[in-house]
């Protein structure tokens, strides 16, 4: 199995730490004592500050996780539930790279997972194909928001993959939905060339660069659960 990168969100108001494990590692920790460690009030003070970068081309899928951060002992039964979540996809998708962040996951998919026909937003069949597995997860797991983001390399006009990256952000939700998946659960957004994730001087780092990632974050319903069993400790 592959290893799945997990960022953990430690214990003070002003500073994070990041450590990365292996799934094993993510496996025999105490996800409710990890969870408990973050705390409600920094949670939301971590949340506030990393949400408000959502929507300005900051941080991605990787804001928006960290922007649903709840903190204290519901946040660790969250990050349990994410911990399960991360692993059936590893498991289930091919190429992905799958991060457990704070109490959500980041999913990358590159091109070599999700293409497209050149400078266009039509979903190639070996597109589809590996966001039909992706599918079965997320409905096997319903209980989370789906945060999609398109990005480009930076070939061409900034303004031209801007837009062209949008598209493709909202044909991969488009698929999502018409398969089955809930549109109440998704949003999406392009960012074109930002952030990028490895260098746009070669022909395989803008080929990394191409690429679709997902936010996978808990909906109300599983912060209510997670309360209500943290309640009952």
């Amino acid at each position: 199995m592959k290893k799945i990168a997990t960022y953990a969100l430690a214990g003070t108001l002003l500073a994070t730490s990041i450590s990365f494990t292996s799934c094993t590692a993510v496996k025999n920790s105490n996800n409710t004592q990890r969870g408990a460690a973050i705390g409600a009030t920094s949670g939301a003070i971590i949340g506030g500050i990393l949400g408000n970068n959502i929507g300005k081309g900051g941080n991605g899928a990787l804001g928006a996780v960290l922007g649903g951060v709840i903190g204290g002992a519901a946040g660790g039964t969250i990050g349990n539930k994410m911990d399960k979540q991360a692993r059936k996809i590893e498991q289930t998708v091919p190429g992905a790279q799958v991060e457990r962040v704070g109490e959500g996951i980041k999913l990358v998919l590159g091109e070599n997972s999700v293409n497209f026909a050149l400078n266009q937003a039509t979903l190639t069949d070996k597109a589809k194909a590996n966001l039909d597995k992706l599918i079965i997860v997320f409905k096997e797991e319903p209980d989370t928001y789906i945060d999609i983001y398109g990005y480009t390399d930076n070939t061409g006009r900034e303004e031209y993959n801007l837009a062209l990256s949008k598209r493709r952000a909202a044909s991969v939700k488009q698929y999502l939905v018409q398969n089955g998946v809930a549109h109440s659960r998704i949003k999406t957004d392009g960012l074109g060339i930002a952030d990028p994730i490895a260098s746009n001087d070669t022909d395989s780092g803008r080929a990394q660069n191409r690429r679709v990632e997902f936010g996978i974050r808990a909906n109300e319903k599983m912060i209510q659960d997670a309360q209500n069993e943290a309640g009952s400790y």
